[in-house]
């Protein structure tokens, strides 16, 4: 009984919902009258609201101006929270809205992994499978999905929570190898000659780093400072701007690789690195769901 009041309680402390679609109307449309048509009430039922609203928080959240009206500072932030909150709202009512027959597959990723790789091999997944609607959301650290109920897949860069009730499995080995832009290079520069001369770029979150790749090669790693990011992505990017090089998996960097804009340093001289560093998960008790089987038979024949 005293957690229900507590919810309660908590509930009290929101303004009506209608109030705040009218202030959301008012605020786009940066008109009352407008927000009336809309809305279909009258101008005097739109700011009779909207000054309920400014008591509840007490402040103006419009500057009120012959025939017109502004956000104030307050109101501007409301209204972009406001515009993210209903976005989020509406797509959830769509998901309830579907058909019976089709169905949501909420999938967790890594941020690099979705910009560089699955994203751009998403477009097949969704000719194949056109009835499961792919909700995609990232994030650095791995999910829990054995806490977080609402993920129904999840892809991990470095590590994955291993636990009961989970199945777990690598996307496979990749090879880890310094990036570079070809226009960095000199005419018969042997590569070991080059890594000790260019400068090389850091991946803050990589599980691999550039102590042990060069311990790997019998070689010095060079005492100065390295630009660093904490994105795979971002350092891809930076090598291919001719930053430097970067130490990243040729799997993330396919695209840059196939344009020409990087190659690998030492191609045949040099030690590349190979190990898993990407993972999939999904609860043992959701591994035999349709939109979850396609999904990771998809996800394999992608990588084998």
């Amino acid at each position: 009984m005293s957690q229900f009041h507590l919810k309660a309680d908590c509930m009290r402390n929101l303004p009506p919902l209608a109030r705040l679609r009218t202030f959301e109307a008012a605020a786009r449309l940066q008109s009352f009258a407008l927000a009336a048509l809309e809305l279909h009430l009258t101008a005097s039922a739109i700011s009779h609201q909207i000054r309920d609203l400014e008591r509840h928080f007490g402040r103006a959240l419009f500057e009120r101006r012959h025939r017109q009206v502004q956000t104030t500072l307050e109101g501007r932030r409301l209204f972009e929270s406001l515009g993210r909150l209903f976005d989020a709202l509406e797509a959830t009512c769509a998901e309830v809205q579907l058909p019976t027959h089709d169905e949501v597959l909420a999938v967790h990723c890594a941020p690099s992994l979705a910009l560089k790789w699955l994203g751009p091999h998403l477009p097949s997944f969704v000719a194949q499978h056109p009835a499961i609607n792919i909700r995609l959301t990232t994030g650095a650290d791995p999910v829990d999905l054995g806490v977080v109920r609402d993920i129904d897949v999840a892809l991990s860069y470095g590590s994955a929570r291993h636990k009961a009730g989970l199945d777990v499995v690598s996307l496979g080995d990749e090879r880890i190898a310094p990036l570079v832009s070809p226009a960095l290079l000199v005419a018969r520069e042997p590569a070991s000659r080059a890594i000790q001369r260019l400068a090389l770029i850091d991946s803050q979150l990589s599980p691999v780093g550039w102590a042990e790749w060069f311990q790997l090669n019998g070689l010095p790693l060079p005492l100065r400072p390295r630009p660093s990011f904490d994105r795979a992505a971002m350092a891809i990017s930076a090598a291919a701007d001719g930053m430097g090089v970067a130490l990243e998996s040729t799997r993330l960097a396919a695209r840059e690789i196939e344009r020409g804009e990087l190659v690998v340093l030492g191609e045949r001289s040099l030690q590349k690195i190979v190990r898993p560093v990407h993972f999939l998960s999904v609860r043992t008790t959701d591994r035999a769901r349709a939109p979850v089987v396609a999904f990771v038979d998809w996800v394999r024949a992608q990588v084998a």
